[in-house]
């Protein structure tokens, strides 16, 4: 039994240098590479993944990783960043940001 051998499954997309990390540690990592639709849908479960993380922890790695996400994401769709910029600013002028803290508690008919 001491030698017995404990698997974790995780399908999950991790950094490309993870596996690496894993088996200099010792262990093996079975990977495989995804296809784009596999790739998309686990870009989009990687982002969920780390704005839950951002909410538990609250700290500001967890920010970078959303950002790293995000690029991911805006490379994968070719999205160009400045364009992505773009369309937050124009939203941001025409419906304003978020740092005036209003609550929108509800609306009367």
């Amino acid at each position: 039994m001491e030698n017995e051998l404990i698997k974790m499954k995780y399908n999950k997309l991790v950094r490309d240098k993870i596996p690496k990390i894993i088996n200099n540690d010792g262990k093996k990592a079975v990977t495989h590479k995804a296809d784009k639709k596999e790739y998309y849908k686990k870009l989009k479960e990687k982002l969920k993944e780390e704005v839950d993380e951002f909410f538990i922890s609250d700290e500001e790695e967890e920010l970078a990783d959303i950002l790293e996400v995000i690029y991911e994401i805006c490379d994968f769709k070719k999205i160009d960043r400045k364009k992505l910029e773009k369309i937050r600013l124009n939203k941001k002028e025409s419906k304003g940001g978020f740092n005036s803290r209003v609550i929108l508690d509800r609306i009367d008919k």
